[in-house]
């Protein structure tokens, strides 16, 4: 008697088997990555200068040729489309480890004042003489920014302790925003005509005017924030459930908030420093994510969030320029018209409200 199932048999459990949840979890992120590789490509094709295939190509196989084309192309149009791919993934990641420290599906770097932070750091910088988009000042920005982000969040850690409403949270980050913001705006009134500009064209947000030692400087501090949130993998698995289920698992809970604390800062500064406070993208991008990768382990999101946010801020880059024309809208104007309505959506998912 042939003991062998049916073919039929066969097809249907190798089709359960192509759809597990871990093969799902792989799909998911394999087409995030082809998503990436697509807003990447449409970046550096896209501009205010129309370059023939052939060109681009050109440049891109004989970088050492002089060309018109190997100008834009190195010199502007790749640079660009890695700094956003580099800031999205960045404030994704953020976005994502303060959302699982707080619990709070509201939390960002934009909502509890991360951003707020940086950039009155910023200011200050500018006022004490340090010039937005000088080489020789690269890491000394990136470390005031960093600083200025980390402040505000040991602030919001400090008073998530004394409180468990994650509503007044939002509203104490909030006002935090409102002070630093108010502070910046006073800065702003005492400094010069040529300072004034600089910050104020830095606040709109944007990815297109880094250089290679920026860029270099970002991508540092990015993995070192990356090394430093994957050593507490566990731990952020650990702290969906709460603080002392963190501390039942024998995890030193100061410990564990200290370092993704400076994770989650270090990620916001160096962005905030060279990019601007870009909004929406570290509060929005987690909940999008949720949607295609169906888990709640870390060692999937992490990589999935930081895919998604570099694929979001690539496609906000290539909207930021008006169609054939060479103007640039503010960055985060765009990022505000396809993160708010996500956020819009959690609130009325949060409030258990029908549509």
């Amino acid at each position: 008697m042939d003991s062998n199932p049916p073919p039929t048999e066969n097809a249907i459990s190798g089709l359960f088997t192509y759809f597990s949840p871990m093969n799902r979890k792989a799909q998911a992120l394999l087409i995030l990555a082809i998503l990436l590789m697509a807003g990447l490509l449409l970046d550096v094709l896209l501009g205010s200068v129309a370059l023939p295939l052939a060109d681009l190509w050109q440049a891109l196989t004989h970088p050492n040729e002089p060309s018109p084309a190997a100008d834009i192309l190195w010199h502007f149009r790749i640079p660009k489309a890695a700094t956003a791919a580099l800031a999205g993934s960045g404030l994704a990641l953020a976005g994502l480890v303060m959302q699982t420290l707080f619990r709070n599906p509201l939390a960002g770097p934009d909502v509890l004042g991360l951003s707020a932070g940086a950039g009155l750091a910023v200011a200050l910088a500018v006022m004490a003489g340090i010039q937005i988009g000088e080489i020789g000042q690269a890491w000394g920005l990136a470390a005031t920014a960093s600083v200025g982000s980390l402040s505000v969040f040991l602030l919001m850690v400090l008073f998530s302790r004394k409180m468990t409403d994650p509503v007044g949270l939002l509203i104490l980050g909030l006002m935090v925003a409102a002070i630093t913001s108010s502070i910046v705006s006073v800065l702003q009134f005492i400094s010069q005509a040529e300072q004034l500009q600089s910050f104020v064209i830095w606040t709109m947000g944007s990815v297109g005017n880094t250089n290679p030692r920026e860029l270099g400087v970002m991508m540092t501090v990015v993995l070192l924030a990356l090394v430093i949130i994957l050593s507490q993998l566990k731990a952020l698995n650990v702290w969906l459930l709460g603080e002392s289920y963190v501390g039942s698992l024998g995890i030193r809970v100061k410990s564990s908030r200290l370092w993704l604390v400076a994770g989650a800062s270090l990620l916001t500064g160096a962005v905030t420093a060279f990019c601007g406070p870009i909004a929406f993208v570290g509060i929005a991008v987690p909940h999008l994510v949720r949607l295609f990768l169906p888990s709640a382990h870390h060692g999937w999101l992490i990589p999935g969030v930081m895919l998604g946010g570099a694929t979001l801020l690539l496609v906000c880059d290539i909207l930021v320029q008006l169609p054939g024309g060479s103007q640039y809208l503010p960055l985060n104007a765009i990022t505000a018209l396809l993160g708010a309505p996500v956020v819009i959506m959690v609130v009325m998912k949060t409030k258990n409200v029908r549509w």
